[in-house]
């Protein structure tokens, strides 16, 4: 170091002096001459070194700066990387909510296909009753006096005549219709039965339309005897 040198340098004065006061001055020129070159290399080893630590500062500065760099994108990398892991858990939230949603569509046009087959296989059979009824027309208006239409709704109308001896013409009507069930339902009654219902729920257990109509009939026949 520069105080190190200094006292390198008073030293060599000190010395110099007890040196002169013994020895002579050829000895004095080699002692200076020694001590030129001594201090010739000393400073040249002086500069060496201090270019050598202010290289080693700068290093040091450098290493320090990409050692903070270095930091940096550690902590960019680590969030980033958290970043991504969220993202890759919400896609595999969306995943799963789309499959779950898919597996709900899919489930919802199973049961649509269901419902509409068995709403087609109803209305087949009740189109199957109603064209039997209507092939029936004949025959129940030459037995039964009856006349049979089929109005809105695939409902039919049945209305007898010949009923009442004082006024053959009256018409007694009653309407029927298959329900969701494909079971017969009279919706209507003029004049009203009081045993409508039971004939209704006896139809549905024995399925014997003839028997029922004709039922009906004998039920108005006996009301236009009151």
């Amino acid at each position: 170091t520069e105080d190190e040198i200094i006292l390198f340098e008073r030293e060599m004065k000190e010395f110099w002096t007890k040196l002169k006061s013994i020895y002579g001055t050829e000895q004095i020129n080699q002692t200076l001459a020694l001590r030129d070159s001594c201090k010739e290399s000393i400073k040249v080893l002086s500069e060496k070194w201090s270019k050598k630590l202010k290289e080693g500062d700068l290093m040091i500065d450098k290493i320090k700066e990409y050692s903070n760099e270095i930091l940096q994108q550690s902590q960019h990398i680590s969030e980033n990387q958290e970043h991504l892991t969220e993202i890759k858990s919400n896609l595999n939230q969306e995943e799963e909510q789309k499959k779950d949603l898919t597996d709900s569509i899919q489930e919802l046009k199973e049961e649509l296909m269901k419902k509409k087959e068995i709403i087609s296989s109803k209305n087949k059979a009740a189109k199957e009753r109603v064209e039997r009824l209507c092939k029936s027309k004949v025959l129940f208006e030459e037995r039964l006096g009856l006349e049979i239409r089929r109005i809105h709704n695939e409902q039919l109308q049945f209305i007898f005549r010949h009923i009442d001896h004082k006024d053959p013409d009256k018409p007694y009507v009653f309407t029927l219709s298959i329900n969701e069930q494909g079971d017969y339902e009279v919706t209507s009654c003029t004049p009203p039965l009081d045993c409508i219902a039971e004939l209704q729920l006896k139809v549905r257990e024995t399925n014997n339309f003839s028997a029922f109509v004709a039922n009906i009939r004998k039920a108005f026949t006996a009301l236009s005897y009151k």
